[in-house]
């Protein structure tokens, strides 16, 4: 296997009309985080060099955000000022590479990944690396057979199997529509080959946008090698367009964070109805009630419990404590605490250790202590 070095394009300019909304498309929250963020996650099993990430559409707060929360990855930001299509993307996005790297870095692989793919896992991500570089591949293209491909680019392949290029909807014969395998906008290139392969695009298409897509078909008549990988989960490669798929999405993320929870010896009494942001964090033991929202930084400890019917945003909760049926914001609750039916911790709020609220207590204001 070829063992080169790697790094990644991610392209987040596009402006996401369908999500009707002033906030930039990569900024919409996905329990508790930024899309764009859950994208480079997917990355983790990698060893990545540089992330380039193309903006566009509200690059300042896509920027500012990615900069404060962003992973242990250098990140490097480069603007798509007119949106001309992924080709015209990756073109871009290949700017923010050194102008003469090394030769190392010269010939190495590149990820490329769409910026609204939030259920990626990290082990698809490095699946796809490694079966790129087991064949010394130009391109690797991820797949995914879909019952229903309507709207997708269909993979065409050739008279001996091999991917011979990508067409979209738009411009597919009768024939090629009737194609299951599509294309998932994922893919891994030898950098040396993607940038001489970019400036051959054409943008005369149904769009009038320079496809990556094209690219495939660029480097196939070109003798080069381009390989598959059909994803084992199409739907973890599914797109973010519309609210219809983000809540979708969430409901998966909230999925695997609550079985991810379970194995690490958090009871939930009822999962399909416990919420939780990724971004929260549960001591052993502790018991959640159905009804329970934990949101933003908020942290429980040992064999405390929540809910049900419970809200609680940036709260401290303490090891014994109980908040039942009530809600709070930035607010503490001290071990062995006992905290409501129906208390309202405002921020600022702390409920000493061992205190019992009694019901229909409220905080008045914050930096209240609760005698």
């Amino acid at each position: 296997m070829t063992e080169r070095a790697l790094s990644a394009v991610v392209l987040a300019a596009g402006e996401g009309t369908r999500m009707r909304s002033s906030r930039p498309k990569p900024l919409h929250l996905l329990c508790g985080r930024a899309m764009l963020l859950y994208v480079l996650d997917s990355l983790a099993d990698c060893s990545v060099r540089r992330v380039v990430v193309v903006v566009g559409h509200g690059a300042e707060r896509v920027t500012k955000k990615l900069q404060s929360e962003s992973p242990d990855v250098l990140l490097e930001f480069v603007e798509q000022t007119v949106q001309r299509g992924t080709g015209d993307a990756v073109s871009v996005g290949l700017t923010g590479f050194p102008d003469d790297p090394d030769a190392e870095e010269a010939d190495d692989d590149v990820i490329v990944l769409p910026g609204d793919t939030p259920l990626l896992r990290p082990s698809t991500i490095a699946d796809l690396v490694t079966a790129h570089r087991a064949a010394d591949a130009a391109c690797t293209v991820l797949t995914a057979r879909l019952a229903d491909p309507t709207g997708y680019g269909r993979v065409v392949r050739g008279k001996d199997d091999r991917v011979a290029r990508v067409v979209e909807q738009a411009d597919a014969t009768t024939e090629e529509l009737e194609i299951d395998e599509v294309n998932t906008s994922i893919y891994c290139f030898r950098r040396s080959l993607l940038a001489p392969a970019l400036r051959r695009l054409s943008p005369e298409n149904a769009q009038g946008e320079y496809y990556l897509t094209d690219i495939v078909g660029v480097l196939h008549d070109a003798g080069y090698r381009v390989i598959s990988m059909a994803a084992d989960d199409p739907d973890e490669t599914q797109g973010v367009n519309d609210r219809l798929q983000l809540a979708a999405a969430e409901a998966e993320l909230r999925r695997r964070t609550n079985d991810r929870w379970l194995r690490l010896g958090v009871t939930m009494v009822d999962p399909a109805r416990t919420y939780l942001d990724t971004t929260v964090e549960l001591s052993p033991d502790v018991t959640l009630f159905p009804g329970t929202i934990l949101q933003g930084a908020t942290v429980v400890g040992e064999r405390a419990e929540i809910g049900p019917d419970t809200r609680l945003v940036d709260c401290i909760v303490g090891a014994d404590a109980t908040v039942e049926q009530s809600s709070g914001r930035d607010a503490e609750v001290g071990a062995g605490a006992q905290v409501g039916p129906y208390a309202v911790l405002r921020p600022g709020t702390s409920v000493p250790k061992g205190t019992i609220t009694g019901a229909f207590y409220a905080a008045t204001g914050p930096d209240d202590v609760v005698d």
